[in-house]
């Protein structure tokens, strides 16, 4: 088989850390290379041509789930024409959806990454791209009345627990009483 030219090494590189992202955020980084190869369509081999190690797909892969959340958050201001209230009720609305819940893998990385990254799951870069992308959402969530990490917190932990709930009635309760807590001024 011969070498792959720049621009397919560059879309591999592109389809490993989109795939790593997915899976990290649905599996925690302990996914192997190979499992993450496979599900990108690559060979296991491939993984060495693209990434001095684990952690350092780790730490890439953080990046772009923190940019593509970033991107969300710019889409819905977008969406919204600049209204910032609307866009942060949009986005508490889907937060603390049953979609939102039971699709860790294109969920917020807050929720996603967190255990791992608490645990060392990435380099000295994941966890810095950790806290910056934890302080942008906080500052986004922001409004007059409430302090943006307080929202966040209760976003991150309505949505862990209502992921370990999942199957019981308190799941659902967690979500809708979560929801309540952070629209009631509205």
């Amino acid at each position: 088989m011969g070498r792959v030219s720049q621009a397919q090494a560059e879309e591999n590189r592109r389809r490993v850390v989109d795939t790593a992202s997915r899976l990290f955020r649905e599996q925690g980084t302990q996914v192997s290379v190979a499992d993450l190869m496979q599900a990108a369509g690559l060979t296991h081999g491939a993984f060495y041509k693209q990434f001095d190690s684990k952690e350092a797909l780790v730490d890439e892969a953080a990046a772009h789930a923190f940019a593509e959340l970033a991107r969300r958050h710019a889409a819905g201001l977008d969406q919204y024409e600049g209204q910032r209230a609307a866009a942060q009720r949009k986005l508490i609305d889907t937060y603390l959806s049953v979609e939102h819940r039971d699709n860790p893998a294109d969920g917020c990385p807050v929720a996603g990454l967190a255990t791992d990254i608490a645990r060392g799951g990435g380099g000295d870069e994941a966890r810095r791209v950790y806290a910056e992308g934890v302080a942008d959402f906080a500052d986004f969530l922001a409004d007059a009345d409430q302090d943006g990490l307080v929202r966040l917190c209760t976003l991150f932990g309505a949505l862990v627990l209502s992921r370990a709930t999942q199957g019981s009635p308190l799941s659902e309760q967690i979500l809708t009483t979560a929801h309540a807590a952070l629209t009631e001024a509205d």
